[in-house]
């Protein structure tokens, strides 16, 4: 019998899940949160500064996997073949030259710039703007398949924005490591960053990657950006490895640590979107949207399919960074389930506040009252939402609240709503914000179409795809496509294990990891055609809206 475990780490927690490779049930799991993070440490909102500690990953891996593994038969430990991993992205951190990341050096501990620089960190917004410059006059353009635009979410303008920030962190900055990478190999003993492998998913889609042009961009680009960037090259890589390569096993410490053997083979990680993607059974011709705090696209496209298209706006398009084989093609916004809970937390404000400070109830009483009442308000917008008629309203709303990801990623714009009257109601914005999510959305599909990618199937996962059937359906509406939903809350987790039941040699290809373990789908929402017909002229106004603002926040910033 042969088990393999999938850790999905997200943006608030780590998930393990373990499964049998033969036919995808699903053993046990487990999820912890990271408690660092969760008491909201090394974080500034106001700035767009979103750090992680690496004890977080480091403690939340070793309790979620042990706990899960309490929760399976006795025989199910001995017998797990394979492990791997997903994070989000793109989520580095500056190491010494040991591979250490430097948020575990005493002296830099509590340093937020020492720490992993979570995707949604949009700090380095400068750092960007000056790597799209140089690449647009450099005799090469190292952005052209990464959609021709670098954003402030990846990891050169990170690390980048980091070292500029802080001497302390730039005596002791020798390399940097993306997450995904990180943990296997702190789990294989490999974490030299020379010679730890290193994810194509992630080099491809983030660190400007091609093997086109031998790996990374060479050492004098990164020198005319700054002399701060002199020699990272070469403490680096060229070679990068999609994820159904062996990382290695498990080192005998950490066999011990997590309760396995120290055969366990280690696979090489990926970004959480992609294995996601995998988890639902991609396949050519399926457009997978990862919904959740933000949303992430996903694509895979045959060779004599994708020939020599270059897609402007999107975040890459990589060999073998979905599935081994195939172009992966990654889109996606940089705010989707952010947006509601925004709003929620705008009208939950004098909630929390007044009958925090009334004298007629006691303190459990007031707990109970405010937590009763937060939790009703988006299942109670969403319900008087969905009674109002699509076009009633003239409230239309842009869904930059984050910035834009894509189409063309622009972390400087705002947000809008539009068409406020004394008559609008919490109801009536909050369905605008809910078709603004999905406008963006339709935006990102047209990219694709218009530049000859076939889209035959949508499928949705993560937990707003199989919780808020409001917006589930709005979304097939507006893209007058029908919608299929994946079976499984935890496609992420099990895109990992197929990679892992394929590294340990359960099964030679992902494609048939994904027919063994799949878990199919729960249901299908379809678009209601006079609904679509309706919203694609309100899509119209979310255009002009959209072109407006941004040539506003152009001039501003």
């Amino acid at each position: 019998m042969n088990y393999v475990i999938g850790l999905d780490y997200g943006t608030d927690s780590c998930r393990a899940v373990i499964v049998d490779a033969s036919n995808g049930q699903e053993m046990a799991s487990a999820v912890r949160y990271y408690p660092r993070w969760m008491a909201g440490k090394y974080c500034d909102p106001q700035k767009n500064q979103y750090r992680q500690h690496p004890l977080d990953y480091i403690e939340v891996m070793e309790t979620s996997i042990r706990a899960a593994l309490a929760d399976c038969p006795a025989h199910v430990a001995p017998n797990v073949a394979g492990i791997a991993f997903d994070t989000t992205g793109s989520t580095p951190a500056l190491t010494d030259s040991r591979g250490v990341p430097l948020a575990l050096l005493p002296e830099l501990a509590e340093n937020p710039h020492a720490m992993f620089v979570l995707w949604k960190d949009h700090t380095a917004v400068k750092e960007a703007a000056e790597i799209n410059k140089l690449a647009k006059e450099w005799h090469t353009d190292y952005t052209a398949y990464e959609g021709g635009i670098y954003s402030s979410e990846w990891v050169w303008a990170k690390m980048w924005h980091v070292l500029r920030q802080d001497p302390s962190v730039r005596e002791k900055a020798y390399a940097w490591v993306e997450h995904c990478d990180w943990m296997p190999a702190l789990l294989t003993g490999n974490v030299q960053p020379e010679t730890l492998l290193r994810s194509r998913c992630a080099a491809g889609h983030k660190a400007l990657w091609h093997a086109s042009w031998g790996g990374l961009p060479p050492n004098d680009f990164f020198a005319a950006l700054d002399p701060l960037l002199d020699g990272f090259r070469e403490h680096l890589f060229s070679e990068t490895h999609p994820s159904h390569t062996v990382a290695g096993c498990l080192t005998e410490e950490w066999a011990g640590r997590l309760g396995l053997s120290s055969k366990v083979v280690v696979g090489v990680g990926a970004f959480d979107c992609h294995m996601g993607a995998v988890g639902a059974e991609i396949r050519p011709g399926a457009f997978v949207r990862v919904i959740g705090t933000s949303t992430c696209d996903v694509m895979v496209v045959p060779y004599r399919e994708m020939g020599n298209k270059l897609i402007p706006g999107i975040c890459g398009q990589v060999d073998g960074s979905v599935i081994p084989g195939m172009v992966g093609l990654e889109a996606g916004q940089s705010g989707f389930g952010d947006i509601y809970a925004w709003f929620r937390q705008i009208l939950e404000w004098p909630i929390r506040r007044i009958v925090a400070s009334s004298e007629r109830l006691d303190e459990e009483n007031k707990r109970k009252l405010i937590d009763e009442t937060v939790e009703q308000i988006i299942p109670l917008l969403s319900e008087e939402a969905a009674q109002i008629p699509v076009g009633e309203s003239l409230l239309v709303a842009t869904d930059w609240m984050n910035g834009r990801r894509t189409p063309d990623a622009n972390q400087l714009l705002k947000g809008s709503i539009t068409g406020l009257t004394l008559g609008s109601t919490a109801p009536s914005v909050f369905k605008a914000l809910v078709e603004a999510t999905a406008f963006g959305s339709k935006a990102i599909v047209e990219r694709f179409i218009e530049n000859g990618i076939e889209i035959k199937e949508v499928i949705g996962i993560g937990g707003i795809s199989l919780k808020s059937p409001f917006v589930m359906q709005t979304l097939a509406d507006v893209l007058g496509m029908p919608i299929k939903v994946a079976r499984t809350e935890q496609a992420c987790a099990f895109g990992a294990a197929m990679f892992a039941s394929v590294a340990a040699g359960i099964y030679p290809t992902i494609e048939e990891a994904q027919q063994a373990m799949g878990q199919g789908f729960a249901f299908e929402y379809a678009p209601n055609p006079t609904h679509h017909t309706r919203y694609m002229d309100l899509y119209k106004r979310y255009r002009a809206i959209g072109q407006f603002t941004e040539s506003l926040d152009n001039i501003i910033n």
